[in-house]
């Protein structure tokens, strides 16, 4: 026979993620009261953070025969039909939430996020601006709640409306700044406008990191990081292109026979257009990428195939033009042969490497 104490034990046991063992000292409990509303709660929280829904689903609905008025209940019920994709269920499972307590927060913030994730599915503008206005009445009734005014930032970032979600979400980091969810998507705000105000993208790429050591397992802000990275590189392509003409141009009257002014002189200003093309492309990227975001970038970027494919496509160019400078003598023939197939790489890497970054994009 079980206590009390079985069911703060279970609680506990939850707390530290063991679910499973969590379920099974409920499940006992339960054997002897059947009708324990809450009991049945804990029991279908365990199983829905097990991953076993239609069990968890099950559990909640038979605490919900027995105490119908439990508002955790239908919470717990809104969690689970969302897990379980049953969108249309979820939105009424919490406005019967909102009708049990309509002066709770977390009733509306359960709505929100029930119209929120519907929007999403079946990409009705209604739904979203539902779950927009459902996240600010529970601002309005939390307003220290972190989780509302995140929502509140997801539906206004979904609506268009940047300024709203901007203030948002810098208000959901002020009340919790462990929140690697607000650093990311208030990251994608900055990242938008980072050819407009200066520091966007350095703070954007802060915020990516900030919100992959927080939350390791989470793959949005390291695919951000990842696609950050890729563009950076992709970016070089048009400097390693500038330099592979400028070392072409600059070689072709040696190449052709040419003596003293005539040769010297193009020589000199392909040089100076290579040289200063990657120079200038360095320096940018040192003020653009701080020394403190370097390696967390590296790491990432050595992990991911596209980025490599496209920086080695970028660094054999680059390498050819300054080779090209440097033994000028070469025959024409041999260094027009190999140039060919570097400048068309890049080209083709370009789109190759993108199409499997797409791919790699999380589902969620």
């Amino acid at each position: 026979m079980t206590t009390p104490n079985a069911l703060l034990r279970a609680e506990a046991l939850y707390d530290t993620g063991r679910y499973e063992q969590a379920g099974a000292l409920v499940a006992q409990h339960l054997a002897t009261d059947p009708e324990d509303a809450d009991a049945l709660v804990l029991l279908a929280r365990c199983h829905h953070r097990a991953g076993d829904g239609q069990a968890a689903l099950a559990a909640v609905d038979q605490a919900l025969g027995a105490r119908p008025e439990l508002l955790m209940g239908w919470l717990m019920r809104v969690q689970i039909l969302l897990g379980l994709k049953r969108f249309p269920e979820a939105e009424t499972t919490a406005r019967r939430a909102v009708a049990i307590a309509p002066q709770y927060w977390g009733s509306h913030y359960a709505l929100g996020t029930a119209l929120a994730e519907h929007a999403e599915h079946v990409r009705t503008p209604i739904l979203t601006f539902e779950a927009y206005e459902a996240a600010r009445a529970a601002v309005s009734l939390g307003p220290e709640e972190d989780a509302a005014h995140f929502l509140v930032g997801l539906t206004a970032q979904r609506r268009g409306d940047h300024a709203t979600a901007q203030r948002a979400y810098e208000a959901a980091l002020r009340l919790n700044p462990q929140s690697s969810e607000a650093h990311n998507n208030l990251s994608l705000l900055r990242l938008r406008r980072r050819w407009f105000r200066r520091g966007a993208w350095t703070q954007a790429a802060e915020g990516f990191v900030a919100s992959a050591a927080l939350d390791l397992d989470d793959r949005k802000a390291r695919y951000n990081l990842e696609a950050m990275a890729w563009n950076t590189t992709a970016g070089a392509r048009w400097v390693a292109l500038v330099g592979f003409v400028a070392s072409f141009v600059a070689t072709a009257p040696v190449r052709s026979g040419a003596t003293g002014a005539e040769a010297v002189v193009p020589f000199v200003i392909g040089a100076l257009v290579l040289v200063g093309a990657w120079g200038g492309w360095a320096l940018w990227m040192a003020r653009r990428v701080p020394a403190r975001l370097r390696r967390p970038m590296l790491l990432v970027a050595r992990a991911c195939r596209p980025v490599i494919a496209m920086a080695a496509a970028v660094g054999l160019l680059g390498l050819y033009s300054v080779v090209t400078l440097a033994l000028w003598s070469f025959d024409s023939g041999a260094v027009g042969g190999l140039g060919t197939p570097l400048f068309w790489a890049v080209i083709i890497t370009y789109w190759v490497s993108r199409s499997a970054l797409n791919r790699r994009a999380p589902k969620d």
